[in-house]
């Protein structure tokens, strides 16, 4: 059972790197990120709507008047990594836009527990994260060294990929609340809906076209479903295996899952092959994901 948890939270990261490239043909049919955006997120609401009240956990949801305000706030990183992947995707392809996440995730989950931020356990500095953070740093310097001229696209994936830890620690304080795991991510892609909804509402951008989404091909709609099972998924993998066991194989999910993307172009992505620049960049990142998380 162990095992099967640890393949569970693998899978889990991959199909975050399948999210983005799923969301790209979503985009493509509607016209507009931001469109693509919140039916994407609205989805997934609504999947998770439907396992919550599976569960019979859906009454949990009447408490979020008694939670601080701010324990409500994790959903808000979603709209931000969504549109990042849906942008970066096309640009930089899927392994360099995930290292970018992944690099901005590792360094804010650094700072996180340095701190003790958001209610988190503060642990000290050690030597296998100063090495962990300097191989990830290595490792997406030279994965997204050819993209240096896309230097506000970087700094984009970095910051996309750092607000999804502080969503997690947010949402930890949620579920405190709540002791639902399922309807904290129902509240989560809620609230992201709405924020997205505002941005497409006031964003001076096309309207979202229906019409073409009848010629979308059928694996366009997985995005939605791929980031409620990631959401349910850390949710409920954290407690069996532990946060860092949890981090570290979605993360490596991630990179494997983008790299086999980019590889073989899946999803319609143009093909970027591997060189020995990718595999070394990609293995540095992989192997300083593990000694942040358990150095």
């Amino acid at each position: 059972m162990y095992f099967a948890l640890l393949g569970s939270a693998l899978l889990a990261g991959c199909l975050l790197a399948v999210q983005a490239s799923a969301n790209l043909q979503l985009t493509k049919a509607v016209g507009t990120p931001y469109g693509a955006s919140t039916l994407q997120l609205g989805l997934a609401a609504a999947v998770l709507a439907v396992l919550a009240v599976a569960t019979g956990t859906i009454g949990a949801v009447a408490l979020v008047p008694d939670v601080e305000p701010w324990h409500l706030l994790g959903g808000l990183a979603s709209p931000l990594y969504i549109t990042s992947g849906i942008l970066l995707f096309p640009r930089l392809g899927a392994l360099a836009a995930v290292g970018l996440f992944v690099t901005g995730q590792m360094f804010a989950s650094v700072v996180l527990d340095l701190f003790g931020l958001f209610g988190l356990h503060q642990k000290p500095l050690s030597a296998g994260i100063v090495i962990g953070a300097v191989a990830v740093l290595a490792g997406i310097t030279v994965i997204a060294r050819p993209k240096t001229r896309h230097v506000g696209w970087i700094g984009l994936g970095v910051v996309a990929g750092a607000v999804l830890p502080v969503q997690g620690a947010i949402n930890a304080r949620l579920r405190a609340d709540l002791h639902a795991p399922i309807a904290v991510a129902l509240i989560s892609f809620a609230v992201a809906t709405l924020a997205i909804a505002v941005v497409l509402l006031f964003n001076r951008t096309p309207s979202p076209a229906l019409a073409p989404l009848r010629d979308m091909p059928w694996w366009g709609w997985l995005g939605g479903g791929c980031a409620a099972a990631y959401v349910t998924a850390t949710f409920l993998l954290i407690p069996e295996i532990g946060a860092a066991t949890t981090v570290v194989l979605t993360v490596t999910g991630q990179q494997l899952a983008s790299a086999l993307i980019d590889h073989r172009g899946l999803f319609r992505m143009p093909r970027r092959p591997f060189t020995s620049g990718r595999v070394t960049g990609l293995s540095l990142l992989v192997a300083g994901s593990l000694l942040v998380q358990f150095g």
